[in-house]
């Protein structure tokens, strides 16, 4: 039996496929709301007392601010060779997305007619990072760097306050310019963010990845605060024709397989040879690899690999899924660009695999999961921006469109708006 499934697509197969990985973002758990809620609302009556009391139930340990010497401390700590890769990759983040700022604009639609929009960052964000034995500084640098760049007034992290606070999490936290490290991890965190408790401030905008448990908290929370996305087990697609070396395939199917067991790899091909080499590559590689439990199952369950009679079928089944992750490694990849409409982020050529764009491209790896970039885009500039309409004209263009005005309103049966610009024509009467 082949490590990675490969199927002739016979347009049925692809579609329970496609649904498969969808079905995989199901709703959260009904007994995970109810205890999240039940937080949130003790956190937003009680403050700083309800969630020290959850964060020494569930960490251990009361939550505190981390101070500047002990982040100094874990920035000397690390390599020299990671903290040179750290400060790289905020580098190319911020020149990335200096480059995609709006700014604010206005123009003159006619003399005494001044349109504009204010283009501000956000007052004060929170990102949470997630704590215990996976420690993520990429993904502190893709969203603090970006939010640094965007204009924001104040950066808050928050992650679990364990015994080992992570080196490198906290080294990523002042090459990114977060403004307060506070220890704090879990629904207590959120809800802190979202009401504000003691020394933990609100914030506008909550952003980062976490447990179920988080990703239902921040849902709750939404609405009294924005949030970035609800983000779905982890996915990588990957178009290839004849010319694609398996081994890079099926090393890209990998290393999104090994994020965890629901994520999800899914080869679409134009050749079946390429199919089974890379499906006999990716169980080569997986042999030795620590998390090779983990990769296994992810592949059984949600990995595959589709074989088309022509590349332009495969590119409509990748619209349909709208993968995290879309990788094009063929002859030309970027003649396949304008056939592909939904992906959070695509990698074009034998030599743009994801984990370039994880760690060290620039545009931001927070991406839309779960077919949801049909309609989402990846985290930007733009999630921390807020937008305000100017509007200033003279009396003389306001009574030029004041009937216009005055009509529009009566059909609406608004009188008092009517009113109100009825009141300065008859004034200049």
């Amino acid at each position: 039996m082949s490590f990675l499934k490969v199927i002739r697509a016979d347009g049925q197969t692809e579609q329970r496929q496609i649904a498969e990985m969808k079905a995989r973002a199901a709703e959260t758990a009904a007994d995970i709301d109810r205890k999240v809620a039940a937080i949130m609302e003790d956190v937003r009556k009680n403050g700083m007392e309800a969630v020290e009391r959850y964060s020494v139930q569930f960490d251990k340990n009361k939550p505190y601010i981390v101070s500047e010497e002990r982040i100094q401390q874990a920035y000397d700590a690390c390599p020299r060779d990671l903290r040179d890769a750290l400060e790289l990759s905020a580098k190319n983040i911020a020149d990335y997305h200096e480059k995609m700022m709006v700014k604010t604009w206005e123009y003159d639609r006619a003399p005494g007619a001044k349109l504009g929009q204010v283009v501000r960052g956000l007052a004060r964000v929170g990102i949470y990072v997630p704590g215990g034995t996976a420690a993520y500084p990429s993904t502190v640098l893709m969203n603090a760097v970006t939010a640094k760049v965007a204009g924001v007034g104040q950066i808050i992290m928050v992650t679990p306050p364990t015994e080992n606070l992570s080196d490198v999490v906290l080294a990523a936290a002042k090459i990114a310019g977060v403004d307060q490290v506070i220890a704090c991890g879990g629904v207590q965190a959120i809800a802190a963010l979202t009401y504000g408790a003691g020394f933990i401030p609100a914030v506008d905008k909550i952003v980062g990845p976490g447990n179920a448990f988080v990703a239902a908290a921040k849902k709750q929370a939404f609405g009294k605060v924005d949030i970035d996305m609800i983000a779905g087990p982890s996915e990588v697609l990957v178009i290839a024709d004849e010319t694609a070396d398996p081994v890079y395939v099926a090393a890209d199917l990998l290393s999104q397989a090994e994020h965890d067991r629901m994520a999800s790899a899914v080869l679409l091909t134009d050749s079946e040879a390429l199919a089974n080499a890379v499906s006999e590559e990716m169980d080569r590689q997986s042999a030795d690899m620590p998390r090779r439990d983990i990769i296994e199952e992810s592949v059984k369950n949600y990995g595959i690999g589709l074989v088309f009679d022509n590349l332009e079928d495969a590119c409509v089944m990748a619209d349909e899924v709208a993968p995290e992750h879309l990788e094009v490694v063929t002859r030309e990849p970027r003649a396949l660009l304008p056939r592909l409409h939904n992906a959070g982020a695509i990698f074009l050529g034998a030599y743009s695999p994801e984990p370039l764009g994880d760690y060290m491209a620039g545009p931001c790896h927070v991406l839309p999961t779960s077919g949801t970039a049909r309609f989402f885009s990846p985290l930007s500039t733009d999630t921390f921006l807020k937008k305000t309409s100017v509007i200033e004209y003279s009396e003389e263009e306001l009574l030029k469109v004041a009937d216009g005005i005055i009509a529009m309103a009566e059909s609406e049966k608004l009188t008092a708006h009517a009113n109100s610009v009825r009141r300065r024509k008859e004034a200049r009467a």
